[in-house]
């Protein structure tokens, strides 16, 4: 027992080291582990050869995948589902789930048998195991290149619900398969109510568990122990499902989307966030073991001989997708083709499919060649399919579009490094190493920049307004974060009572779930301001003035202005004054004059560009 929980630990010190390093230099991390478990599979490495046993032990990479990670990853994926866009896309979601997996599941179990020459109960229990793809490595994966928000959906509605119609194709297919051809058309009719009756059940089973724990839940207010809950009902369907002869998978699915629609409406923000919190942290774990053991599990796969079988298994599986995703959608205009060829190359197949194959008993005939043919296209998915992912999806126009965002870091970066160099020279200045003189020029050098940057930064807000939508969402939550800090140090030392404290944790929680996106009357704000910057050329104003803080605070407080203070040599009005440099639009001439004649009358406002400053009072 001592030393599996040393194992244990070891693999899960391994997992996480890679995950941290792959996520550190931007790597989709599955594939990354799959590369590092297959280096360890292949190359002696004497450390590690107790752990390379302890993982390719069928009964323990059955176990681990199927009983221990597979609910906690199928829940915490369904837990975030909306059952709202589900339906909006259900018409393309149940096409690929239902129609699209039987169409794979036909096609693989057919062409191998005429190609590869694998008896009937062979075939298609090789055929169940590629029918569906799985969900641990789709969401892993698409999460990382950011495919388009509804393609997303389709994608995760479609892997999780064909990898519970897939579980029950195994299970028909390497039980009862050759009954049902025997009978003919009768066993025909056996098998679809098989199938139907152990989907339904699944469904069933999940469902109204979902619904009896949302009750309870509702009945308290504390978030450790509704964490818990969900992880007892994610189990417990799974368990009893199972127990039933219905498919825990499903059943599963199911909890999770109850649970995560009708529960949550039950719960505190404070309560969701935790709860999504934990979920993320498991699941996490749950694909970085999963995946290194996919690739440590190749130590014990012997392909000698079977690199033909190999190469043409591969082929079919690509071509029954190709099948599988094309007809089912054929004349659905809300999937464009592009999206279509991005499903297509997006159906990956992972840890699912080999655990299945390892759940096969040992007398099972066929059960090497099925090991042998499942884990070689899983490797070549997740490897080939995997790591070509992102550039496929560049290629057909189906991630995320983040137009302008590299320009605005970039402008981002020279804001802070010319305010960085101004609090500098300020130091230098303080301190009499620098001379007035430079000081002033060199100030303004960098008041300049900063205009420039501004100017640039308006522009591209002009063309992308999206850019600021995503900036008030971060600007909130960092603030919501700096906000909770301060509470946390104010009950440290003892300044506020724990009671006042968790209060305003909790209303900061809250706000927190809620700052996840803006409400549209902040959306429809900041685009009306967005239209307003495209109509209104901005100016530079040099405000010369004898009340230079006065105007400064003025202007700061009054129109949220930023303001470079600068010392006049007088080249402009032949006298030294001080000056106040900012940025406005036409819309705010009117305030701006107001102010300036209310703090300091006697200003001279300069209006235009640094280069060709002219205006007049």
């Amino acid at each position: 027992m001592q030393l599996y929980m040393e194992l244990s630990i070891l693999l899960l010190a391994i997992a996480t080291g890679v995950t941290a390093i792959a996520k550190k230099f931007g790597i989709a991390y599955p594939i990354a582990l799959v590369i590092v478990g297959t280096i360890v599979g292949l190359f002696p490495i004497p450390e590690l050869e107790e752990l390379k046993s302890f993982v390719v032990e069928d009964e323990i990479f059955h176990f681990i995948i199927i009983s221990i990670f597979l609910p906690a990853l199928l829940g915490e994926a369904t837990l975030k589902l909306s059952i709202r866009q589900l339906k909006e896309n259900q018409r393309s979601i149940l096409s690929l789930a239902i129609l699209g997996t039987l169409l794979s599941f036909v096609t693989v179990g057919f062409l191998s048998m005429k190609f590869i020459s694998l008896p009937i109960v062979v075939a298609f229990t090789f055929a169940s195991l590629m029918a569906a793809t799985d969900p641990v490595s789709v969401l892993s994966i698409f999460k990382k290149v950011g495919v388009n928000e509804r393609l997303a959906i389709i994608l995760e509605g479609e892997s999780l619900a064909n990898d519970g119609v897939a579980v029950v194709l195994f299970q028909i297919s390497s039980t009862s398969l050759l009954l049902y051809v025997n009978e003919g058309w009768k066993g025909l009719g056996l098998g679809i109510t098989d199938f139907l009756l152990v989907s339904v059940g699944g469904i069933a089973v999940g469902a109204i568990l979902g619904y009896l724990f949302s009750k309870v839940s509702r009945y308290f207010d504390d978030f450790a122990l509704e964490i818990l809950l969900s992880l007892v009902l994610f189990y417990s369907a799974f368990l009893a499902a199972e127990f039933l002869h219905v498919s825990g998978v499903i059943a599963v699915v199911a909890a999770g989307l109850v649970l995560g629609n009708y529960g949550a409406k039950q719960m505190t923000p404070t309560t969701k966030l935790n709860i999504r919190n934990f979920w993320d942290t498991l699941a996490l774990i749950a694909n970085s073991i999963v995946f290194l053991m996919v690739g440590i599990e190749i130590n014990r796969i012997n392909f000698a001989d079977r690199w033909v079988s190999i190469l043409i298994a591969i082929v079919i599986v690509l071509f029954a997708r190709a099948i599988s995703v094309y007809l089912p959608l054929w004349g659905n205009k809300t999937v464009p083709i592009k999206w279509r060829h991005t499903i297509n190359w997006g159906g990956l197949r992972g840890a699912l499919s080999i655990a299945l194959a390892l759940s096969l008993p040992l007398s099972f005939p066929g059960r090497e060649d099925i090991i042998v043919l499942a884990f070689s296209v899983v490797l070549f998915s997740l490897l080939v399919q995997g790591l070509t992912m992102k550039k496929f999806a560049i290629w057909m126009d189906t991630l995320v579009s983040k137009k302008g965002v590299d320009q605005y870091e970039e402008y981002l970066s020279y804001m802070q490094r010319y305010r960085t160099g101004q609090k500098e020279l300020a130091v230098m200045r303080d301190q009499a190493a620098l001379s007035p003189v430079l000081y002033d020029l060199l100030q303004q050098e960098y008041a300049f920049k900063i205009d420039q940057v501004q100017r640039k930064m308006e522009e591209l807000y002009r063309k992308n307004p999206s850019l600021q939508i995503e900036q008030q969402i971060k600007a909130k939550r960092r603030s919501l974060y700096a906000e909770y800090d301060v509470v946390s140090r104010l009950e440290k030392n003892s300044l506020i009572s724990s009671e006042v404290a968790d209060h305003q944790h909790q209303e900061i929680m809250d706000a927190l779930v809620n700052a996840q996106e803006l409400s549209d009357e902040e959306v429809a704000m900041l685009k009306k301001h967005a239209d307003q910057y495209k109509q209104e050329p901005s100016k530079s104003i040099w405000i010369i003035s004898d009340q230079h803080t006065q105007l400064g605070n003025a202007l700061l407080k009054e129109m949220g202005k930023g303001v470079t203070y600068l010392h006049g040599e007088g080249a402009y009005t032949g006298e030294g004054k001080k000056v106040i440099f900012c940025v406005i639009h036409q819309s705010e001439e009117a305030k701006l004059n107001e102010i300036v004649q209310r703090v300091d009358p006697n200003a001279f406002l300069a209006v235009g560009n640094i280069h060709n400053v002219k205006g007049g009072k």
